[in-house]
């Protein structure tokens, strides 16, 4: 067992409003990890939670991008799921959500869509074993998460983003089957839609990133991105069309990506693909925020329409493989732009909620910057 007899994690007690809990840490029971977190990332999803727009999760801990090393493990657990084997110390990335491979969606196939994916995800901290979000001194992992040592090549930095943005949009490109030489139109250059942009690159694709943030468009191009359309400067929707459309032959995109989270994106998004072209939506997931749809729209302009709801867990051994060959290609470790403590939670969610940083890191060593 670690050090520290206890450990302590940041609480939602309702939107925007944030307190601390500690708890003892527990010892896991077989198959299980404890896991020292060493940093966590703000992601999107934590964003609608903080402002009460998640569909489940009203309260409890936040975060879920994050890398850690092996504080304790369960006797029955001496590998990650890859087959590596594991020890004390050693670095690892862990899925947020579990696998139950029992379940209707995991039999018939479909193991992101598990039923029982957010069993842990959705506890509050008060019930034991109280660790299940990424916002804390500590994580505890459950025998149906996949857990991946991570290579010693990838710094931590660039390691906490696997778990969720770069195994997210690797998951969903790949339902959507973005082929070689196709344009794709990414909405969204937060970090799903750099990482979206480095994953359709290394597909052939040539891509087009739509943001109404310009230093967020200046990342994109540094992670080769062919083209940035600024919203901030082209607020009017026909106009971006017609700059879409002079981008691609008066054609539209062959597929488009939304990563917005903005419902008024999902609408666009019809707007701009070609006829027979594909959209692959993964950011919108608020109940309740609509927008005007006409089926007959996509009908004429036979649109295929691919919702995406978590990834396989697979898809996170996947994404340390494309980090380990490609971290030097992008500037992924670039993609954090503001950093704090354990302690600056509160201050990190709302700068990320008022776009002022892009992506921000949280480190657990409250006596490191």
């Amino acid at each position: 067992m670690p050090d520290l007899e206890y450990g302590r994690i940041a609480v939602m007690t309702s939107p925007r409003e944030l307190d601390y809990a500690q708890y003892p840490l527990p010892t896991p029971g077989p198959d299980a990890i404890l896991m020292k977190v060493i940093r966590a990332n703000v992601c999107g999803s934590e964003l609608h939670i903080w402002n009460g727009k998640h569909p489940v999760k009203k309260s409890g801990g936040l975060g879920h991008e994050m890398v850690g090393t092996v504080a304790a493990i369960g006797g029955e657990r001496p590998t990650d799921n890859a087959g590596q084997p594991l020890t004390i110390g050693d670095r690892i990335v862990a899925t947020y959500f579990q696998t139950c491979d029992q379940c209707t969606r995991c039999l018939g196939g479909q193991p992101n869509l598990c039923d029982n994916a957010y069993e842990f995800f959705g506890k509050q901290p008060s019930e034991a074993p109280h660790f299940h979000a990424a916002f804390g001194t500590h994580y505890y992992i459950h025998p149906r998460q996949h857990v991946y040592r991570v290579p010693d090549e990838i710094p931590d930095s660039i390691a906490a983003s696997a778990n969720c943005a770069l195994s997210q949009v690797t998951f969903g490109i790949d339902q959507i089957g973005l082929q070689y030489g196709e344009t794709v139109l990414i909405q969204g250059a937060g970090g799903l839609g750099l990482n979206a942009v480095a994953v359709a690159k290394e597909r052939g694709a040539t891509v087009i990133i739509t943001d109404p943030s310009e230093s967020r468009l200046e990342q994109a191009r540094r992670f080769g991105a062919d083209h940035t359309v600024h919203m901030a400067t082209i607020p009017d929707l026909e106009d971006r069309i017609t700059v879409v459309q002079q981008l691609t032959a008066g054609q539209g995109p062959d597929v488009a990506v939304e990563l917005t989270g903005v419902p008024d994106a999902f609408a666009e998004g019809l707007r701009q693909i070609r006829r027979g072209g594909r959209y692959l939506v993964m950011g919108n997931l608020s109940p309740g925020r609509t927008v005007p749809f006409d089926p007959g729209y996509v009908t004429r302009k036979a649109l295929t329409i691919k919702h995406v709801d978590r990834y396989e867990g697979r898809y996170l051994h996947k994404s340390l493989a494309f980090l380990a060959e490609h971290q030097e290609k992008y500037p992924f470790d670039a993609m954090i732009d503001a950093t704090f403590r354990l302690n600056g939670v509160k201050e990190a969610l709302e700068k990320s909620l008022a776009r002022e940083v892009t992506r921000a890191a949280i480190l657990m060593d409250e006596t490191t910057v």
